[in-house]
């Protein structure tokens, strides 16, 4: 299946008029929760309308390939700094991995180029070490020099600004462009002849069709077969509209 890309629709990154330099907290939240008031929280999460895709010859087991829109990962400590004292997440939708969440929570990330992005959703369960993943055009408009790495590999990453209702979060690391995975259990593993770390591609077939390679393979006990791609792959290739996907070995 082929989840459906969901950049349309997303606010991109505003200038933050009367922000001093240093991005000073207080002046911050004064600035910013003027605009949030104004702002609806359109970002969408991972999930989207879909059709079936094919892989290779015999019985399969069903792909799905998902865009991954802009978000953040929390810890339980900057839940509360951001939504308040005693405050947890409220899950909006689940995510097609059991136990992950869309929250109705979000946040407002601030550049070092004094721009924003005004609605990132946060998705749950929290995690040890918050998280920020954007896509490159993100990344270029806010002037932040996106590394790629594997969720959860933060260190020596850029860090940014954090802005909710009850306070402000200024992130030391943690800002990344997620690197291409697939998610898969040990009997979709056994499938395709891989083990946890290795490599596969991504065959998009459509009227601009593409192969992404060097998808990371995470193989775990009990993850469904899922592809994560980025808003800017999942728009390069037209996969809203795509004939098939299939994912294949690399050799």
């Amino acid at each position: 299946m082929i989840a459906a890309p969901v950049s349309q629709g997303i606010p991109g990154p505003a200038p933050l008029a009367g922000l001093p330099t240093g991005l000073d907290r207080r002046a911050v939240e004064r600035v910013v929760r003027e605009i949030v008031l104004r702002v609806n929280g359109q970002l969408p999460s991972q999930a989207g309308a879909g059709q079936t895709g094919t892989l290779q010859a015999g019985q399969p087991p069903q792909l799905i390939v998902s865009i991954s829109a802009r978000h953040c990962h929390l810890t339980d400590d900057h839940v509360e700094k951001l939504f308040g004292t005693g405050r947890t997440l409220t899950p909006m939708k689940p995510l097609y991995q059991d136990g992950f969440y869309a929250a109705e929570e979000t946040v407002m990330l601030v550049g070092p180029k004094r721009k924003m992005l005004p609605t990132v959703r946060v998705l749950g369960p929290t995690r040890k070490a918050s998280q920020v993943e954007l896509a490159f055009t993100d990344g270029i408009s806010l002037g932040i020099d996106l590394p790629v790495r594997p969720s959860g590999k933060i260190a020596g990453t850029p860090g940014c600004v954090l802005v909710g209702p009850a306070g402000a979060v200024e992130l030391a690391e943690g800002v990344i462009r997620a690197e291409r995975h697939v998610h898969m259990n040990v009997a979709d593993a056994a499938h395709f002849g891989v083990r946890d770390g290795d490599r596969m591609s991504l065959v998009v077939r459509s009227g601009c069709g593409v192969v992404f390679r060097d998808l990371l393979v995470r193989a775990d006990a009990t993850s469904k077969l899922e592809v994560h791609i980025d808003t800017d792959e999942g728009n390069a290739a037209d996969l809203d509209h795509a004939e098939s996907v299939e994912l294949v070995r690399q050799t």
